[in-house]
């Protein structure tokens, strides 16, 4: 049976880091609902112009439209083993939806990885954070610097703050996330399916935990 596994977490936990890790060891494909909707909208597929008509009248983009967005990336061959999924679901609402399309492949969602941190790490941590221009590179002024100074090391292109990485920025978007995902974090709490992490630790100790925890119940 596919193994589904939905990673949570607010800005600076580590998230991206994570899922990269993970996906690596797991072999499980990454599927991030930012990443789908950009896709979709850029290839103006039948889904993403229906995503961005929404979109451009400043719309929310209904859950069908998303569900059915994964459904069509969990359709494909690489997706045969399940998938670890991120930033979807929101809300109980969506996650009674994904549950429902999840059957339809035989699945269901087995874990839920939590990645938390106290808010003074978290916004030190992403108000410290640096992109590169070309490919969202991630860097950071004191746990991650690159080699040479505003270069990023893969692709040569200039590093730059993004304007909602401030401080003051930062705790706001932590405040909203923490505010909308606690609904969905009690939700999966209570079916037994919630994996709370400290993401506070060293990347190689988060890595160490997420894993053991994954092996003992679901791996």
């Amino acid at each position: 049976m596919a193994t589904y596994i939905i990673l949570l977490g607010p800005p600076g936990a580590g998230k991206g880091t994570q899922a990269e890790i993970l996906t690596e060891t797991t072999k499980l494909v990454h599927i991030s609902s930012g990443d789908l909707f950009r896709e979709n909208i850029q290839n103006q597929t039948k889904l993403g112009k229906l995503a961005k008509s929404y979109m451009d009248k400043g719309e929310l983009v209904p859950d069908d439209v998303t569900i059915d967005m994964i459904r069509d990336r969990i359709a494909r061959a690489d997706c045969e083993a399940g998938a670890i999924l991120d930033g979807f679901p929101r809300t109980p609402n969506q996650a009674d939806e994904l549950e429902k399309m999840l059957a339809e492949f035989g699945g269901q969602v087995n874990a839920v990885l939590y990645i938390t941190a106290n808010e003074l790490i978290l916004i030190e941590r992403t108000s410290g954070r640096w992109s590169c221009r070309a490919q969202g590179h991630i860097y950071h002024q004191q746990f991650n610097m690159p080699k040479k100074p505003g270069i990023c090391d893969y692709d040569g292109s200039e590093l730059y703050h993004r304007d909602d990485d401030t401080a003051e920025t930062v705790a706001i978007r932590i405040g909203v996330y923490l505010e909308q995902t606690m609904p969905l974090v009690e939700y999966y709490r209570k079916r037994g399916k919630l994996i709370e992490i400290n993401g506070a630790q060293a990347v190689e100790q988060v890595t160490k935990d997420l894993l053991t925890a994954l092996k003992d119940n679901y791996l």
